[in-house]
């Protein structure tokens, strides 16, 4: 720690490491990371009491339910589609939905939610991919079944790289589950 003087007091200044930026700081005073910690109660405080907009993004272009269906918090992800938060809300920087981000982590009950309030399986974020792509990379079967019970076009989608679902599940049970599924059309 360093000492700075300011005319007649003294005081002690934290380590450039240890401090907060303020975009760190309204992060976490914000309704994103009450989202991300699946604190319901917070959320509804920031929606009824607060009146939050649902819809407002952080500094990094993300929305609550972003943050709600990437942690699995499936009650969160219900309130906040309750109060009108978009299903289909892209991020800024990669276009990628709540249903990208629960697709990729594997919280099935959230990508049933998601898609239950109108979420369209066949958004495409920055990279070209699908839901459907991203359950493909994690080896996320349950996921992948019921992203084709929604859409079956979702087998046919290439990537900018030119990769399907299908392609980039390999070897893994996604993988052998596209594979069959694509000898079916």
């Amino acid at each position: 720690m360093s000492q700075r003087s300011h005319s007649s007091c003294t005081h002690q200044t934290a380590a450039p490491s240890t401090m907060q930026t303020l975009d760190e700081m309204e992060f976490e005073k914000g309704i994103w990371s009450a989202a991300l910690d699946g604190d319901d109660s917070r959320v509804k405080k920031f929606l009824e009491k607060l009146r939050f907009d649902p819809d407002t993004r952080d500094r990094s272009g993300y929305t609550a339910l972003h943050y709600a269906a990437r942690k699995g918090a499936l009650t969160t992800c219900a309130v906040l589609i309750e109060a009108g938060a978009d299903v289909n809300a892209q991020t800024r920087s990669c276009s990628s939905t709540p249903l990208h981000r629960s697709a990729y982590q594997g919280h099935q009950e959230i990508v049933s939610l998601l898609l239950s309030k109108g979420a369209d399986p066949l958004v495409l974020d920055c990279d070209g991919q699908t839901p459907l792509h991203k359950a493909a990379q994690m080896n996320r079967l349950d996921v992948a079944v019921l992203l084709l019970k929604v859409s079956r076009l979702l087998l046919m989608i290439e990537d900018r790289k030119g990769s399907t679902a299908t392609d980039l599940g390999g070897e893994n049970s996604v993988g052998k589950y596209l594979k069959k599924e694509m000898s079916s059309l």
